[in-house]
């Protein structure tokens, strides 16, 4: 934006007749208003914010305003012309003659006095780690559920200025709201982050009492997790978004969510498959029969044992096991056969066992020693 759109008292909407108490007074309204941290993401509110400081730079010195009065130039050469003080409002660089853009490699050479400017760049927010804990059957039909996350962010009473409630962040009188020192070295001037502003480029005389002038508090939010039939124990929801606020309009972090999945009484998960254990008795086992075997979904399907089924055989039912998060369907439900052998016999099923065994003509050890 050009000195010719706004001149620099429009910028702070003040009188050319103003009096610094009141040009001081009106920065700091609106830098506070304006303020990155408070408008995350705005860009409009950005050059704003650059805009204010600019003009407050200028204006806030009593030599760089009596030129401009007179000139509508900070140096008394003439508004746009060689070596004229040409506002910049995207704050990058604002050019006293050309001598000014080669000064940091070259001292200076020219006479020129440049303001180079380091612009912070905007910083994305760090993600957030939480865990939630489901029940086994929900994490078979999905669930929607609220968590509690810690993440750090703007001050609720500065609005993430760092500056005391009324006041604002002022121009660091170290580098003249630059963000950087230069030091002569020969024929070189290095440049390097201001110590006093940290490269800012503006200081905080009177720190916000409630976080101490970081602009940042910690704080628990309350999120709802939509926890998708099918997860397991350790699956990874990602919510884009949702992690703590960048800095300088940078964009948010994500949160990550970790499913705990309780163990089932029942059930044993394999992947996409579950295992069931399904006792049956010796006769059924030898026999062959129809037992009927819990899914869990509440339902019961009839399994088809076949005859001579040994103990630990494992028979598959397609279809009735946990959901698959890639792909659709559901994996398969394994049912395992334990025989069960009674600790108790009654008569009748003593005398029936005799009367087998002395039927039987298999010798189950005979393998043992041939």
């Amino acid at each position: 934006m050009a000195t010719t759109a706004r001149n620099l008292y429009e910028a702070l909407g003040v009188s050319k007749s103003a009096s610094q108490d009141e040009i001081k007074k009106a920065y700091r309204k609106l830098a506070r208003q304006y303020h990155p941290d408070r408008n995350p993401g705005d860009a409009s509110a950005e050059e704003r914010f650059k805009e204010v400081q600019t003009a407050y730079d200028v204006l806030s010195d009593p030599e760089k305003r009596k030129q401009y009065d007179a000139f509508g130039s900070a140096d008394g050469r003439g508004p746009g012309g060689p070596g004229g003080w040409n506002v910049n409002w995207g704050g990058d660089f604002n050019i006293g003659d050309l001598g000014d853009l080669f000064g940091g490699l070259f001292g200076g050479a020219g006479g020129g006095r440049g303001r180079t400017r380091v612009r912070r760049e905007a910083a994305r927010g760090a993600d957030v780690e939480a865990t939630v804990s489901v029940s086994f059957e929900d994490s078979l039909r999905g669930v929607e559920t609220r968590i509690p996350v810690e993440i750090e962010t703007s001050c609720r009473e500065c609005g993430g200025t760092g500056a005391r409630p009324g006041t604002a962040p002022v121009i660091c009188p170290d580098c003249h709201g630059r963000g950087v020192l230069a030091e002569s070295q020969g024929m070189f001037a290095l440049s390097q982050p201001c110590p006093r502003c940290r490269g800012n480029g503006t200081v905080i005389e009177s720190p916000c009492p409630h976080c101490g002038g970081t602009g940042r508090e910690r704080r628990t939010k309350r999120y709802s997790v939509k926890i998708p039939a099918g997860v397991k124990d350790g699956t990874r929801i990602r919510l884009r978004g949702k992690g703590e606020p960048g800095r300088d309009g940078g964009p948010a972090g994500d949160l990550n969510v970790t499913t705990r999945v309780a163990d089932s009484r029942l059930f044993d998960r394999r992947g996409d498959d579950l295992v069931v254990e399904v006792p049956v008795t010796y006769p059924e086992a030898a026999l062959g029969a129809s037992v009927e075997v819990p899914t869990p979904y509440g339902d019961r399907i009839s399994l088809k044992l076949p005859a001579g089924s040994e103990d630990g055989k494992l028979l598959r039912m397609r279809g009735h096991g946990a959901p698959k998060l890639k792909g659709g369907g559901k994996g398969d439900l394994l049912a395992r056969v334990r025989v069960t052998i009674p600790k108790k016999l009654t008569k009748k099923e003593r005398e029936a066992l005799e009367d087998l065994q002395k039927a039987s003509r298999e010798d189950p050890r005979e393998a043992l020693f041939s």
